[in-house]
């Protein structure tokens, strides 16, 4: 290989949007989504570390994040109701995230690819104790964006929001209920309240 089109195409992360079904106020791609999920996931991290006695990387937590969605620059956006419709939609559709996942890393020269294999498929040492962090900051930064759409009026978004946070209350994870309760409140505020 003369050279290498992975960091090209995740490039193209910027072109996927996000919500495809849902009337947006302001679109949102793959690429912005997964810098707030990395920020989110590091924090919830933090949050683990400095409150519960952790001892994982909010670094590496970080990492995983920005390239949990990767796979959909060949997938694209499947919307969460139809991903998540029956067991063998989801099944299926996990395939074809590894298959996907597969062609990216296969983009990349030879000594690369158990590195970026590892972080794209999260199955590197200790990754599967992050997964839930990224899961969580998944979910809140969908959370974010629903509160987003109806502080903008877009009513579009209520039952997202509220199926969403019913998620992470589901996931019973203490660091989730940290954020919600000293972090996620903010984002109802106008810009001039957040002083």
């Amino acid at each position: 290989m003369p050279y290498s089109h992975f960091y090209a195409m995740l490039s193209r992360m910027k072109y996927i949007n996000r919500w495809g079904l849902m009337n947006n106020t302001s679109s949102e791609n793959i690429s912005e989504h997964s810098h707030q999920t990395a920020i989110l996931a590091h924090c919830l991290v933090m949050i683990h570390n400095k409150r519960f006695n952790g001892r994982l990387s909010p670094e590496r937590a970080a990492l995983l994040a920005v390239y949990h969605d990767s796979t959909e620059i060949i997938t694209g956006d499947m919307p969460t109701p139809i991903k998540y419709f029956n067991p063998e939609i989801k099944k299926a559709y996990k395939e074809i995230e590894d298959v996907a996942a597969e062609r990216l890393i296969n983009m990349l020269p030879e000594d690369f690819r158990d590195d970026y294999r590892k972080i794209i498929k999260m199955n590197g040492e200790g990754d599967k104790e992050l997964e839930r962090f990224v899961k969580a900051a998944d979910r809140f930064s969908a959370l974010i964006k629903c509160i987003e759409e109806l502080r903008m009026g877009n009513d579009e978004f209520r039952k997202a929001k509220e199926s969403i946070e019913s998620s992470i209350r589901a996931m019973e994870l203490p660091e989730a209920e940290v954020f919600e309760r000293e972090f996620l409140p903010s984002f109802y505020l106008a810009l001039d309240e957040q002083e």
